[in-house]
């Protein structure tokens, strides 16, 4: 795995950004790549562990050493098939997934990981330049018709999957285009939205339908889908979000992030806003972001590239140590500081604070009223304080999915969180020939936990459908 005395002789080297003053002057991705010969010194830091915990740190199962040896060996090609071979979309994971696999490698034991997430990007954006990556088109149709709910990451990768197997897949989305949240939720600087449509049209090839702004459960019935399918696959996500029950909360110029967001991916995509769509801009005014999550690093990212004269972000939560106690966390996902390259563009962050109520004049906010908590987030007396505010943005995640509409026509049972009720052998919801995967089924989560949760789906109305499988788990 790599060069066997690699990790001692070689320094861990990862990509850089380009500077801050430049990248908020635009909407591109800023990550500037690593030269091939420092990948291949890179991969070769990977050990012969007896146990490589990468494995299980990465939802999708990536067979990281042996990729990482690949790329060591300068065998690209290969590289790029094993690769594929447990994950549909690495040119997304490369760009947007935290990185569990690096929490979980050996080296991060002295805070040195191998870089897997920038080798795992470098191995798909080589493999798309050299013209590797093709349609996979099944020699023998199946007869059977798949409909799938939401393109998302989760659906994406049953799309995918199941059309390969042979089936006829039907990829139905709400909005004018297929990719869920990583298309109007993640910022193009952190995702540029090609990376979609060029995986889009592999898909389109390999005999993927897709029907874009088609609400099911309102342009269409579920139980229309139902009837005219051989299995659904419901994958529309967890788009309930958390709410600030505060008062004030009414007044113009408080939004929920997914407010927020799509409207500005939508604009550099050069597409027309909705009628019935509020504008929404940062531009010269000062924003409170409530919520510490990615959700809320993107609204940072979003609004200091709008022009916005200061960006506040604040977290219920304490602020994490600055480093982790590896004997107790290693090698899982571990709690401690992280400061996201929208955060370093000049917003301001503060912890253990909670927002009492929002002020306004003339129906519009104007400041927030905030008070600091305690470890048990118990409000402490004489520690209130306000923020200017012209615009509040809630980002506080996402309860579970909308239950009106779609749900609740199909009658589908929910679990105690509100998510549709499935396990993750099956993935069969309450509804003989229904399947649920990726956040609608598990809650909010991770793009690769999504790409998993597709991927098993798929395995498992294969299944269903043919009595036996040859689709990966």
């Amino acid at each position: 795995m790599g060069k066997v005395t690699g990790f001692i002789e070689i320094e861990r080297h990862d990509r850089t950004y380009k500077p801050a003053s430049d990248r908020i002057r635009n909407y591109n991705e800023f990550v500037i790549p690593l030269e091939e010969r420092d990948l291949e010194r890179q991969a070769a830091r990977c050990m012969d562990c007896g146990i490589p915990f990468c494995h299980n740190g990465c939802p999708v199962n990536n067979q990281i050493p042996d990729w990482n040896d690949l790329v060591y060996q300068s065998d690209w090609e290969r590289a790029s098939l094993n690769l594929h071979s447990t994950n549909n979309f690495p040119e997304f994971t490369g760009r947007i997934c935290p990185a569990p696999c690096e929490a979980a490698c050996t080296l991060n034991i002295d805070d040195s990981p191998v870089t897997i997430k920038t080798i795992e990007c470098a191995i798909v954006d080589r493999a798309w330049e050299e013209g590797w990556i093709t349609p996979q088109i099944p020699d023998v149709k199946t007869g059977k018709k798949i409909a799938i709910v939401g393109s998302g990451p989760a659906g994406l990768a049953a799309a995918q999957q199941l059309a390969r197997a042979g089936h006829d897949v039907h990829l139905y989305e709400k909005n004018e285009t297929v990719g869920g949240l990583l298309r109007f939720g993640i910022p193009d600087f952190k995702m540029e939205k090609h990376l979609i449509d060029r995986r889009v049209e592999q898909m389109v090839a390999e005999g993927v339908i897709l029907h874009c702004g088609v609400n099911v459960g309102v342009d269409v019935s579920a139980a229309e889908l139902e009837a005219g399918h051989d299995a659904v696959l419901l994958a529309g996500g967890s788009e309930k979000p958390r709410d600030l029950p505060v008062d004030g909360c009414d007044l113009d110029g408080v939004h929920f992030a997914m407010d927020f967001l799509p409207q500005q991916n939508r604009r550099v995509a050069g597409s027309n806003l909705p009628d019935e769509m509020q504008p929404l801009l940062a531009t010269e005014k000062h924003v409170v972001v409530i919520g510490g999550g990615d959700t809320g690093s993107d609204c940072i990212g979003t609004s200091i590239r709008q022009g916005a004269l200061s960006v506040t972000q604040l977290e219920i939560m304490p602020e994490p140590p600055e480093k982790e106690d590896k004997g107790l966390t290693w090698p899982h996902w571990p709690l401690k500081m992280r400061t996201s390259s929208s955060q370093d563009e000049g917003a301001e962050r503060d912890f253990s604070v909670t927002t009492t109520s929002i002020a306004g004049e003339d129906g519009h906010v104007t400041h927030i009223n905030c008070q600091r908590v305690d470890e048990k987030f118990q409000p402490i007396a004489g520690t209130e304080f306000e923020l200017k505010a012209d615009l509040v943005l809630l980002a506080m995640g996402f309860l579970h999915p909308v239950a009106e509409g779609m749900l609740s026509e199909l009658g589908v049972e929910l679990d105690g969180r509100g998510n549709v009720k499935a396990d993750t052998v099956g993935y069969r919801t309450t509804r003989d020939k229904v399947f649920s995967a990726g956040d609608m089924r598990r809650g909010q989560s991770l793009v690769v936990w999504a790409i998993r949760e597709g991927r098993q789906a798929a395995h498992a109305i294969d299944k269903f459908l043919m009595g036996v499988t040859e689709l990966p788990r």
